[in-house]
């Protein structure tokens, strides 16, 4: 399920909607951040820049005026000031008022850049390091192709709305104010209701147009997640999709996601053509009228050639600040639309928390206790139904069960990625509810069934159970795990990639390299969650005695599915159904003929069958195409 996916559909956004000030709100401390007095000064000094711009963009209109009424006659022609012509004066002051306000705009750009950077990287981590702390049952549903997408629109969103909110939007209304008190004092109240009706209309125009459009960019960024989210799925699986060959039927399931995003742009494209041509429609009207009572007071002498260009002038300059807005309305709309998402995911709570008195988990022995756990993932289909036992400091306590038994679950819930319903698990007396989920997670040891890799070195992937531990400990763990040897012969050695999820290695190699990563990080608890269910008869030997030198005095819990692997065992718990069906040690269990032994009998004879096809395979009889003797 993508993200978006998630949620019914939403009409589109009011612009009354308190959504629009809570998100301000939220966005303040990226606006002004704590403990960032040097960015705090360059928002200080990017508004001053901003308001010398503007004040600057105020005379430049007069300067105009002045210069068309002195080359119109209406100064007189002596006129001089420090022995220059006042025309040449004016028009040096026009040129230079425009220069003041372009280039303090752009210093404004300069200084604020660091502060919406600033605001992108910090919210970017704050989403990256939040989902790390959301509980297995989400990333268990969630699509990372869908879930990428949210993150990079809203990282590129935040900076949108940061900006635009803090540093044009005020500034333009103080823009508005000053232009409003010319036109009362130079022109009168009329020429003003005219203006205003006109800044009415257009912001109005303009609102209702964007939520409109608002409505259908949220389509085209569902349309855009899907197509992502089925795009890096696919690629995830690029072996499953060659396996069965469904190359075209997975470019055809992209392309019709693609093609509700192609639907979706090309509205928003016409929307916008839409939303200009009505903006300049509404504001050209409004230009035409005041232009028509300029003229006429031309005409009537009540207004100089100057006066019409100063109000020409104006009106150019209010339509820019004035088209801006609805630029900026738009922007910080869309934006919003788009970070929505992501503050839909930071408001989301881990299922699992930590207590605010939690402790550090404070390990003596260890001993694992289970005491009458009970467990569901759905109310109606229970996995545990008050299960107890014991993990003894220093033993190997192996858990054993038919496919759906609830094995994995108790490795689950002993990490603490979900909390039992009923019942209690305790480490050394302590509950795990009690304690904090990274000390308890720090004593844990996994080595798991799939094995999966980051894209890196193999060095980075040892090393990422204890990164502070130096190249010798790297190389003493890789020889612990028996894989050192193997490392070494490679060309590049420990700096040979291991590609997208470990593909590059084999599965012994992986599972070896996970069990080197475990050995270096060095934890009291081991968790073997059934880790050489995936490998064949002659992997699993080689890696069983690694696992038996790093499960070597820890308290081990394994999850198994082949019963070889759990035969010295200190004890063996059989699950079935959520329930202890049966425990004991292997020889005890046999005894019983129950339901260890049956699973026992039908694992041998699956072995030897196993082993009987591999002698056929290597008979040397056979691979020269001699029938093998009866």
């Amino acid at each position: 399920m993508s993200v978006s996916d998630q949620s019914p559909k939403r009409p589109a956004v009011d612009a009354d909607e308190p959504r629009l000030a809570r998100t301000i709100a939220n966005l303040w401390q990226y606006m002004w951040p704590a403990g960032r007095a040097d960015l705090k000064l360059r928002v200080i000094l990017a508004i001053a820049a901003l308001l010398v711009s503007k004040v600057a963009t105020t005379l430049v209109p007069f300067a105009y005026k002045g210069i068309i009424d002195a080359l119109d006659g209406a100064t007189p022609d002596n006129a001089l000031v420090l022995g220059i012509a006042v025309p040449l004066v004016l028009i040096v002051a026009y040129g230079l008022g425009n220069l003041i306000d372009a280039g303090f705009q752009q210093l404004r750009d300069v200084l604020f850049a660091s502060v919406g950077q600033n605001a992108v990287r910090k919210l970017a981590y704050r989403t990256f390091e939040h989902l790390h702390r959301l509980s297995l049952r989400f990333h268990l549903q969630r699509r990372t192709g869908g879930l990428s997408r949210v993150i990079e629109r809203g990282t590129k969103g935040i900076e949108t709305v940061v900006r635009f909110t803090m540093l044009n939007t005020a500034p333009t209304v103080v823009e508005f104010a000053i232009a409003a008190v010319i036109f009362v004092v130079m022109f009168g109240v009329s020429y003003l209701g005219v203006l205003v009706a006109t800044i009415w209309l257009y912001l109005y125009f303009t609102i209702k147009a964007s939520n409109w459009r608002i409505a259908i960019r949220r389509d085209m960024n569902e349309s855009d997640t899907d197509a992502n989210g089925k795009a890096i799925d696919s690629l995830l699986n690029y072996e499953t999709v060659k396996y069965f060959a469904n190359e075209k039927m997975e470019a055809e399931r992209f392309d019709r996601s693609m093609q509700k995003y192609e639907r979706s742009a090309v509205r928003i494209w016409t929307s916008l053509g839409v939303l200009n041509f009505g903006q300049a429609a509404i504001f050209y009207t409004g230009t035409v009228i005041i232009m028509v009572m300029a003229g006429l007071g031309v005409m009537n002498k009540t207004l100089t050639l100057g006066d019409f260009v100063l109000l020409n002038t104006f009106l150019m300059q209010i339509y820019r600040p004035l088209n801006f807005i609805g630029f900026v309305y738009r922007e910080i709309r869309q934006g919003l639309t788009d970070i929505e998402e992501m503050f839909k995911l930071l408001d989301k709570e881990p299922e699992v928390q930590d207590k605010p008195d939690a402790r550090p988990l404070a390990v003596t022995g260890p001993v694992i206790r289970f005491e009458d756990v009970k467990f569901h993932y759905d109310p109606e289909r229970p996995i545990l139904k008050g299960i107890s036992f014991e993990v003894p400091a220093g033993k190997t306590i192996a858990v054993v069960g038919p496919s759906g038994a609830g094995k994995s679950t108790i490795s689950r819930l002993l990490y603490r990625f979900y909390d039992v319903i009923e019942g209690r698990i305790t480490i050394d007396g302590q509950d795990l509810r009690d304690v904090t989920q990274a000390s308890l997670r720090a004593q844990i040891g996994m080595v798991p069934q799939d094995t999966v890799l980051f894209n890196d070195s193999i060095e980075y992937n040892i090393l990422y159970g204890r990164p502070d531990a130096t190249a010798e400990d790297v190389r003493r763990a890789a020889e612990l795990a028996q894989i050192g040897p193997f490392i070494e012969s490679l060309p590049k050695g420990y700096d040979t990639q291991v590609g997208e999820r470990g593909l590059k290695l084999s599965g012994g190699e992986k599972q070896r390299v996970a069990i080197a990563r475990t050995i270096l990080k060095g934890p009291p608890i081991l968790i073997l969650d059934e880790a050489t269910s995936a490998l064949d008869s002659k992997t699993e030997e080689d890696i069983k005695s690694a696992l038996d030198l790093v499960s070597a005095n820890r308290t081990t819990l394994v999850i198994a599915h082949r019963l070889s692997t759990v035969v010295n065992a200190d004890e063996i718990i059989v699950l079935r159904d959520g329930e202890i069906a049966e425990r004991g040690t292997h020889f005890r269990l046999l005894s019983k003929q129950g339901l260890y032994a049956q699973m026992w009998n039908r694992q041998r004879e699956a072995s030897e069958a196993e082993e009987r096809i591999r002698k056929v395979a290597n008979d040397p009889f056979v691979k020269r195409g001699v029938p093998a003797a009866e």
